[in-house]
């Protein structure tokens, strides 16, 4: 992982880049296109079967759905086919050993597992392929009739294997045409650099926390110590998938695409609400856009929005992976998003702010535990130990002995995660951020650069979904 980071870094990019903007601006969808599958199939060479499949599949849906508008009853044939296909194939490949797995303890029943590798971003490109021939039905997107066009748009390498999730629509006319100049690019390298230090600075080493207290036995782990955890987990999260986020925007930034941004300082939200509709926008807005309002939103009143939500926050979890303990995710998320909605939003906006605050990161730490935890009976150790009902008392030595190691870090990941810095920024004269601005990004891509080389610990969380 490591060195394929480096290679990454210091001779694919580079090369893709440049043999970019040398070809003409015709060729360069077609260049995208090759590079596309070449960096996808550098990871899992199988699996470009699969997506090619997932393309081809989606863009004679499109084709399929412009040819019998007029004949609606056909047309919503097509889009359901289409749908089922695309869950089908995910299914298939994510949950297809759980439900086996599950159905199997049944007495009398035996189904045996495939133990398959999970294709790599399957649950994004196969939400952005699907919103494709949707869009195209609701008349919110024109037909795309150039295969390699759409081709691009679904493996665009930049985003292709953690999102954000891109939707058709939001890009089809950089499809035909994009824009390019010096400080787009400028301003791509300068973002890619900052998500790049989020992930590798922060998110890294911050994680090494989180790895001595993930599978900690129940008799040794304190309140301290699971605090210290979860705090050490949330953290990791948020700068490893915001940090991917930001690379991905810089790197399309890089070749003249603008994707929307993916999140917006989640940790310093009031409410779980207002959490969710800063963390993971892309996936959010999906599921409101294409689930949440197609079931009626909250059009039928609030017991059928109730329902609605809840509904949302199962699926939602459960995309997340192949475990029960995403659905129970979820369905922890729903009962909060379900409280708010009744009555606990308009008590949160009269109560002081600090309130609103504490109650968010408390549901957000807590679900991160469930989140992380592959059982529900680890899920339980670490809750009983962070609610002072644990069996090792409140600290023990090891906890200070990580206190103090992780300090620092600790207050840096912090203050990177609410808009303090950025604020203070802003009110730099011009000149100062001219000088500064440069020697941050390339001290932050040196330090990067040197933990690369020098580091074996390189994970990333999004990966397995």
């Amino acid at each position: 992982m490591v060195f394929s980071s480096i290679l990454f870094l210091f001779i694919y990019l580079p090369v893709v880049l440049a043999v970019y903007y040398l070809v003409p601006a015709r060729g360069r969808n077609l260049w995208l296109f090759i590079v596309n599958f070449v960096f996808y199939g550098w990871g899992e060479p199988v699996y470009i079967v699969l997506m090619l499949a997932s393309i081809c599949i989606n863009y004679i849906s499109g084709l399929l759905i412009e040819k019998y508008r007029d004949r609606r009853r056909r047309a919503h044939t097509v889009l359901v086919v289409n749908t089922v296909v695309n869950l089908a194939l995910l299914f298939f490949f994510k949950y297809f050993d759980l439900v086996a797995q599950t159905l199997s303890q049944i007495p009398g029943i035996s189904i045996p597992t495939l133990g398959l590798a999970l294709p790599i971003g399957i649950s994004f490109y196969t939400f952005q392929t699907m919103s494709y021939p949707i869009d195209v039905y609701r008349g919110d997107a024109g037909v795309q009739r150039d295969f390699i066009k759409f081709g691009t748009f679904v493996a665009l390498f930049p985003q292709l294997i953690a999102g954000p999730i891109v939707r058709y629509k939001d890009i089809a006319d950089q499809l035909d045409y994009r824009e390019h100049s010096l400080d787009k690019f400028a301003s791509g390298v300068e973002r890619f650099i900052v998500g790049l230090g989020k992930k590798v600075l922060i998110a890294n080493n911050i994680g090494m926390l989180w790895d001595a207290y993930a599978n900690t036995p129940a008799g040794e782990l304190t309140f301290v110590g699971a605090w210290l955890g979860a705090l050490a987990f949330s953290m990791q999260i948020y700068f490893d998938f915001s940090g991917y986020s930001d690379m991905a925007i810089g790197l399309g930034r890089m070749l003249g695409f603008e994707f929307l941004e993916n999140f917006n300082y989640p940790y310093i939200s009031r409410s779980v609400t207002e959490f969710w509709r800063r963390w993971h926008i892309s996936l959010g807005s999906w599921f409101r856009d294409y689930v949440y309002i197609p079931l009626g939103g909250n059009r039928h009143g609030l017991a059928r929005q109730l329902v609605n939500i809840f509904i949302v926050w199962a699926l939602t979890g459960f995309w997340h992976g192949a475990n029960w303990t995403f659905l129970f995710w979820g369905i922890y998320y729903a009962f909060f998003l379900i409280l708010e909605k009744c009555f606990l939003l308009k008590w949160l906006d009269r109560a002081p702010k600090f309130i609103g605050h504490v109650y968010t990161l408390l549901v957000a730490f807590s679900g991160w535990v469930i989140f992380q935890q592959s059982s529900v009976s680890q899920t339980l150790v670490f809750f009983r130990a962070m609610y002072g009902f644990g069996q090792a008392g409140f600290i023990a030595s090891a906890d200070l002995f990580y206190l103090a190691n992780f300090a620092v870090l600790l207050l840096i990941a912090a203050v990177a995660c609410v808009p303090l810095g950025k604020k203070l920024y802003g009110k730099l004269p011009a000149k100062a951020k001219g000088v500064l601005s440069p020697l941050l990004i390339l001290l932050v891509l040196g330090i990067s650069t040197a933990y690369l080389v020098d580091s074996t610990y390189n994970p990333f969380l999004y990966f397995r979904f």
